[in-house]
């Protein structure tokens, strides 16, 4: 496969799983918001959303003030944020545009159907427009797209490249998403245990689609060290960070098998693996949950560039 295609696959899944993350983040603010009395971390849960997600500053440069209505155009509907919903749901459909030949007629028009109804949202009144009806939106068209690729694509490179893409992108996003749970929206220390703290977990949970599933993995009360693990540790979490590297070593192994060569991306993530499988609840809490997460996200962005550097610059080492 050229390197331009498998580079046009790769971004095409990283920015669907982008696309939903911003979705998600506008749900873990919406739902926050509803409690009464929550600012008191950052001034506010929706200028947490924007630390945690790395894009405060160019958020502050353009719109200033953290308010709701701001922040819903910054995640969603603003070009020039590249980590918003119609960013990335019209780059994911340029990549698949270029690439179409790669693509079956079911991944293409589940594609092109939410770019052109992302098109009809925009010339809609956004007095017209709930919250809640952009972030259903959203997730339905990420889960399209993801289905038909999981149902309808042939299992070559082309198909590594694209779960490359998705489980960096999305253990980016969970470890991101924990983050603004723990270290951004929780006020202060004295708040652990209390009726604040558990309604922001099961927020945190519902926002990922993770609240069933964790009762059934844990039952009981929700605590930290539970969600910590179901959403690091875990090998049966949907969105889990252990099942993400699983998954992109999985996908790098068959590449090395298929090009039949071994590269460094390969060795990284299975050095990755190795430590992830070395680490414990106690540990990630003796280190400290937001320290560990932030030292993870690098790991993923130095993971992602080696495979930029190894498969999509078109110089194989």
């Amino acid at each position: 496969m050229l390197s331009r295609t498998a580079d046009n696959l790769f971004w095409l899944a990283r920015y669907m799983e982008r696309a939903e993350t911003a979705a998600r983040l506008l749900e873990v603010g919406a739902r926050i918001a509803m409690l009464p009395n929550s600012e008191q971390g950052y001034r506010n849960e929706w200028e947490a959303l924007l630390h945690a997600g790395g894009s405060y500053d160019a958020f502050a440069a353009k719109y200033g003030d953290p308010v709701q209505r701001n922040i819903e155009s910054h995640l969603f509907f603003d070009y020039e944020n590249p980590s918003s919903v119609a960013s990335c749901i019209t780059r994911a459909r340029e990549n698949g545009r270029i690439v179409r030949t790669a693509l079956t007629t079911q991944v293409w028009d589940a594609l092109n159907t939410a770019f052109q109804e992302l098109r009809q949202i925009e010339r809609e009144a956004r007095s017209d427009q709930s919250l809640s009806r952009l972030i259903d939106w959203t997730r339905r068209h990420c889960a399209t797209v993801r289905g038909a690729i999981e149902s309808t694509l042939l299992r070559n490179d082309g198909w590594d490249f694209l779960n490359i893409g998705y489980n960096l992108e999305r253990a980016d996003s969970t470890a991101r998403l924990l983050d603004v749970k723990y270290y951004v929206l929780l006020p202060h220390a004295d708040f652990v245990g209390s009726g604040l703290d558990n309604y922001q977990w099961r927020t945190l949970l519902r926002a990922m689609s993770l609240h069933r599933a964790f009762h059934w993995a844990y039952g009981g009360d929700i605590t930290a060290h539970k969600i910590a693990h179901f959403l690091i540790l875990n090998p049966q979490t949907p969105r889990g960070l252990v099942p993400c590297v699983e998954a992109l070593n999985l996908h790098l192994d068959r590449l090395a098998r298929y090009y039949r060569r071994p590269t460094q991306a390969q060795n990284a993530a299975r050095n990755m693996m190795a430590r992830m499988f070395e680490t414990s609840t106690e540990s990630v809490f003796e280190e400290g949950l937001h320290e560990f997460l932030t030292r993870f996200i690098g790991e993923i962005a130095d993971l992602g560039a080696r495979v930029h550097e190894v498969y999509l610059s078109g110089d194989v080492k």
